[in-house]
């Protein structure tokens, strides 16, 4: 009678053993090398429709971290590639006709042909069937008769878009045109040259992936694209005025093209990866842009997932969700990462004219994945360079360097940024605000923002954010204000005023963020009657020109107020769907009046505001305003609007633009990830010359070091991060070993400026081991 053992069932009964694969690309190569490699008795077969030796591009770069799965998983393709390698650590960057060189990188490539090849004899050495010039049956069809079918058809899978409703894709077209291309000779680096055309910017990419040959990646933005006659040319036209272009990279030396074609970048995202018993792969799964690295790349690691997680799970559905799971939060690291560094090509021109070392920095860290820290590991002298040109004296990070709004000098670049307390008893703020914003002062920032502080008690978004329309509120005030200049000599504080507009009368924070409250509800005002969520918010009424005036006193009261409370900076709330952002957005004001359609219209009453509160606030006492800078819905705020946003509050006065986004509507779609924020106060600050802060998910001492070494911001603000450490600015001092005047600890605090010791590490260590 058998036993328990003996009736559970056997795992490897429920791993496929017949699999289809479509596309012989690297990625649906070498998923069938390696299934087959892991269970011989697999009947494995891969259609590809081109002949073998037909293949698009030309190099293939690889990680080290992507090599290091291969050789774990088949020491045979490892020790083919490695022979092939042709490996190298520089970037030369030229700007204007200079050349700037940083190295340390570590590349490693070889020709996409030699790889095929590769592939194709490790498959055909295990025994998968190849059938090549040969369309593959359908995925539906091959789902009948295999138990597994590897979608890897590329960027325009047929796969895919036969089963859209179950992939559910969504693909994005970008504004550049690339060529890919190749030139009979080795570059010595990685390089990226840029030309200055009659008919705009284009750049040029290029790398060895032999000892004889690169590929040359020639981009451009469509305009100037179709400015310049591309569209006009064939393909060996193209080629020779691409070689013409950028002879001087070239050594006058001619290119080659492969079937090439101009084409615009899609970037790929699937809901799903799998239906049934399909799965996509590679490009057929994700895409992202080349300016980062290889497709190649991405399309191995499915492989090796995929095929990981065949092996491990007891069943085929279990197999498929765990590549999904273990893949997908690295690739859409990769495409935030993909989207930065395409979002900076395409915008290459704003930063043309920053001087040559911090663009090379700029265009090295465009993606966020190398940091100024990253980096001077890399190449110390590149970074300390770029440092002294910042200016950072001897010693000092960048974050720690001073940064003066009018008569205001910060003594560094970090912000406290404004974060709702929902902790104020009808509008005054108590001991909870005093303690809060004075141990962020005491912690080293340069600029200590207030949360928003409403300037009349139907301005308020709960009835637990402050105020400053009473004698008593500002009373409450100057004791913070006082604490801060008394305790924290050096740390600037600053006030945000603002009106909740059409996003008031609701609950505190945790008790149901943007829900209406259960009773006490108070009479809302907007640009338009809109509801924040239709059927759930109050219904807003629409301002009127006695209601306009009125508000805009409010405002005028509130700044007279915090002059006197001794606030050292004040910040007009014109983001997150508040009022004046409310009449910024399209999607949110519809008036039909001088105040709605137009963007000057839309912009009139919020330049009223700031031009009162400007009128008001001490002429030595800067400015700033927080704008929206995207609204992350279709038919909202574009970055090219918020340039102009910034441009207007600029020429009425604004010092600095505290570049936010969304928040306007409940159904926005955000990018989120680290520094996701950033790029639009990057555009406005390289388009207009304005002082920008910077926010959104900026978490780290290295990401700001970075934002500034590069351009992108004057001051970055944070705000978890401060909630999780008060004295997160000092600590970012102490890790880099900086005690210098851009962050002096207080001296009660002194004794606590060295970690404290977490447990003994003078142990003796072991000197025999028997055996």
């Amino acid at each position: 009678m058998p036993g328990p053992r003996d009736s559970t069932p056997d795992p490897a009964a429920e791993r496929p053993l017949r699999i289809a694969v479509i596309g012989g690309g690297p990625g649906g190569l070498y998923a069938a090398a390696l299934l087959k490699r892991l269970r011989p008795e697999r009947e494995i077969t891969v259609w590809e429709r081109n002949a073998p030796d037909t293949t698009f591009g030309f190099g293939v770069v690889l990680s080290d971290e992507t090599l290091g799965g291969i050789e774990h998983a088949d020491p045979v393709v490892y020790e083919a590639l490695k022979a092939e390698f042709v490996r190298w650590d520089d970037i030369d960057i030229v700007h204007r006709g200079r050349t700037l060189t940083s190295g340390g990188h570590g590349f490693a490539a070889l020709g996409r042909r030699r790889l095929l090849e590769i592939l194709h004899q490790r498959c055909r050495a295990l025994g998968v069937h190849l059938r090549f010039r040969t369309e593959a049956p359908p995925a539906v069809e091959l789902a009948t008769g295999y138990d597994l079918v590897i979608a890897a058809d590329g960027v325009h899978s047929a796969t895919r878009e036969t089963h859209a409703e179950h992939f559910a894709p969504r693909i994005t077209g970008h504004r550049c045109r690339y060529i890919w291309l190749a030139a009979d000779f080795a570059f010595d680096s990685f390089r990226f040259e840029i030309a200055e055309t009659e008919h705009g910017v284009m750049q040029l990419h290029g790398y060895p992936f032999s000892a004889d040959s690169s590929t040359v990646i020639v981009e451009m933005r469509e305009e100037v694209w179709r400015a310049a006659g591309f569209h006009e040319l064939d393909e060996q036209g193209s080629v020779d005025r691409c070689a013409k272009i950028f002879a001087d990279a070239l050594g006058n030396r001619p290119l080659r093209s492969n079937n090439s074609s101009w084409t615009v970048f899609r970037t790929v995202v699937n809901a799903h990866w799998s239906y049934g018993n399909t799965v996509l792969l590679g490009d057929a799964a994700h895409t992202a842009h080349f300016s980062i690295g290889s497709g190649t790349k991405l399309a191995v690691e499915d492989a090796l997932a995929l095929a990981a997680c065949v092996e491990e799970q007891p069943t085929l559905p279990a197999a498929l969700a765990a590549y999904e799971l273990e893949r997908r939060p690295v690739v859409e690291s990769t495409q935030r990462a993909a989207a930065a560094s395409l979002r900076w090509f395409e915008e290459l021109a704003l930063y043309l004219d920053q001087p040559p070392r911090q663009f090379a920095f700029n265009l090295l860290t465009r993606s966020r994945r190398v940091t100024h820290d990253n980096l001077r590991l890399r190449d110390p002298g590149f970074t300390g360079v770029v440092e002294r040109d910042f200016p950072c004296p001897s010693g000092t990070p960048p974050m720690f360097t001073p940064f003066r709004l009018r008569g205001l000098e910060l003594r560094n670049r970090v912000v406290v940024s404004p974060m709702d307390m929902y902790s104020a008893v009808d509008g005054l703020p108590g001991d909870f605000h005093l303690v809060h914003l004075g141990a962020r002062a005491l912690g080293g920032a340069g600029l200590v923002m207030t949360e928003m502080v409403c300037v009349s008690a139907e301005g308020r978004i709960t009835p637990g954010c402050t105020g400053l329309y009473t004698p008593e509120q500002a009373a409450a005030w100057r004791r913070v204000t006082d604490f801060v200049h008394r305790q924290a000599p050096g740390t600037a504080i600053g006030v945000q005023l603002g009106h909740s507009g059409r996003k008031g009368s609701t609950k505190l924070m945790w008790e149901g963020i943007d829900e209406p409250l259960d009773d006490g509800n108070w009479p809302l005002a907007a640009a338009s009657p809109l509801p924040y969520r239709p059927g759930v918010n109050q219904v807003p009424h629409a301002l009127d020109r006695t209601g306009l005036t009125d508000i805009r006193e409010q405002f005028a009261a509130a700044a007279w107020r915090a002059a006197r409370c001794d606030f050292d900076l004040l910040e007009l709330h014109c983001a997150h769907g508040y009022l004046l952002s409310g009449f910024l957005s399209p999607l949110t004001n519809q008036r039909t009046d001088a105040y709605g359609g137009s963007l000057a219209n839309r912009l009139r009453f919020p330049l009223e505001v700031f031009d009162v509160l400007r009128g008001i606030w001490p002429a030595d006492r800067p400015m700033t305003v927080r704008i929206s800078a995207t609204d992350w819905a279709p038919g909202g705020t574009t970055a090219e609007e918020s340039v102009e946003i910034a441009r207007a509050f600029a020429a009425h006065g604004a010092d600095a633009i505290d570049v936010s986004t969304g928040q306007v509507v409940p159904d926005e779609r955000p990018e989120f990830g680290r520094s996701y924020q950033t790029p639009y106060a990057d555009r406005i600050r390289n388009t207009l010359g304005v002082p920008v802060i910077a926010v959104g998910a900026i978490s780290s001492w290295d990401d700001v070091n970075s934002l500034l070494l590069a351009g992108r911001a004057d001051l970055c603000a944070l705000a978890r991060p401060h909630l999780h450490d008060p004295h997160w600015t000092l600590h970012a001092a102490a890790e880099q070993g900086y005690s210098g005047p851009g962050a002096p600890w207080p001296a009660p605090y002194r004794a606590g400026s060295r970690r404290p010791p977490t447990g003994r590490t003078d142990a003796p260590r072991p000197r025999l081991t028997l055996k």
